[in-house]
């Protein structure tokens, strides 16, 4: 399976914002966006004074989003299609897709530090959605839909030493979690005003577009 290799900080100075690829480091001094927030590369401290294009904010919007949810270009597309042909804001349709992937709510939860680290549990098989082993990270989940950790792998440290950083407050109101059973319910698919993302849907609908 396709994924990215390279180095995750780059991507969020890239950006020239935090994308929280790096779980808990991202919230410390030692986060590269603390020291340097500018691009990466030679020339990078000149790209704030050049002038962006019409195609060029677009872009960034794709990547911002993308690499958040940490997808590659086909997994991107194949889920903006899909939001495509649904009803509604199409925008809104792919960001509720992408909140109601498994590897996401994992994340979402606290059982994993970040959005790469839920994936590898995920396609370890560590987690069991309503009861049955899951594997595909992409897998959408359904309103009353439950997660919960397998019985064998209750005992992993990553997931106890990333649930000991989530309270209460942290957990998004579309989701219940269950510390004492390593378990949660995603109650209902958020809606756009709720899901925490610092980004415009609607330009990447633009760029599909052309």
């Amino acid at each position: 399976m396709a994924r990215y290799t390279g180095a995750v900080c780059k991507l969020c100075r890239r950006e020239r914002q935090k994308l929280f690829l790096k779980g808990s480091k991202c919230y410390t001094e030692k986060c590269p966006m603390e020291r340097r927030a500018y691009p990466p590369g030679q020339h990078g401290l000149d790209s704030r004074r050049s002038k962006a294009t019409e195609y060029g904010i677009q872009l960034r919007e794709k990547q911002k989003i993308k690499r958040s949810y940490h997808l590659l270009e086909k997994q991107f597309r194949r889920t903006f299609e899909k939001a495509n042909r649904q009803r509604g804001v199409t925008g809104e349709n792919l960001i509720k897709l992408l909140e109601s992937r498994l590897d996401n709510t994992v994340y979402r939860l606290g059982l994993a530090s970040s959005r790469s680290a839920a994936r590898q549990l995920v396609l370890h098989r560590h987690f069991l959605v309503n009861g049955r082993p899951v594997n595909i990270p992409s897998y959408y989940l359904r309103p009353g839909d439950i997660i919960q950790v397998r019985t064998k792998s209750k005992k992993i440290d990553v997931i106890h030493e990333s649930l000991r950083r989530v309270t209460e407050q942290q957990v998004p109101s579309w989701l219940q979690l269950d510390k004492a059973n390593l378990k949660g319910t995603l109650l209902s698919i958020p809606e756009r005003e709720e899901v925490p993302l610092n980004a415009n849907e609607q330009l990447i609908v633009e760029l599909y577009s052309k």
